[in-house]
């Protein structure tokens, strides 16, 4: 797929991938569009009714995922209106959503503040999420780098 910023607008950090997803899914917006999409939403209205975000800026931010290949939209069968599903690339984004509640869960709430949480099929709460260098060891920020290329 060719990934381009749409309406001439260019990358942020063109090397960077970090910077490239910022750009194309890291408004507050289309985050938690991208999050109720996971959790079952596929029209306008659910999203609106969930977001309680103004209509224009839902339209917008619908429009340029599915324009970047994250969400795919579809006519109902009376074509009156869409519903919006998940891409392959859409449901990649995951393990970026589980990582941004779990960081949440640790810093965003006081220790005994409620919140919802994220289970499996089964009712479990999912294991914390940590990043593991090719041998299976525990990785963190200090023990890697940025390569960057020419």
């Amino acid at each position: 797929m060719d990934v381009a910023l749409a309406a001439g607008g260019a990358w942020t950090d063109p090397a960077c991938p970090v910077a490239r997803t910022v750009d194309l899914i890291g408004d507050r917006w289309s985050l938690l569009i991208i999050r109720d999409a996971m959790d079952g939403a596929t029209t306008f209205t659910e999203f609106h009714q969930r977001l309680g975000i103004a209509r224009n800026i839902l339209a917008d931010r619908l429009r340029k995922l599915v324009e970047h290949g994250i969400l795919d939209k579809s006519a109902t069968a009376d074509g009156r209106r869409h519903t919006y599903r998940l891409t392959a690339a859409g449901q990649d984004l995951f393990t970026a959503i589980v990582a941004l509640r779990q960081w949440g869960e640790r810093h965003a709430f006081a220790p005994d503040e409620p919140h919802s949480v994220l289970v499996d099929g089964r009712g479990r709460k999912l294991p914390e999420l940590h990043p593991l260098d090719q041998d299976g060891a525990p990785l963190s920020a200090e023990a890697s780098h940025v390569r960057k290329t020419a």
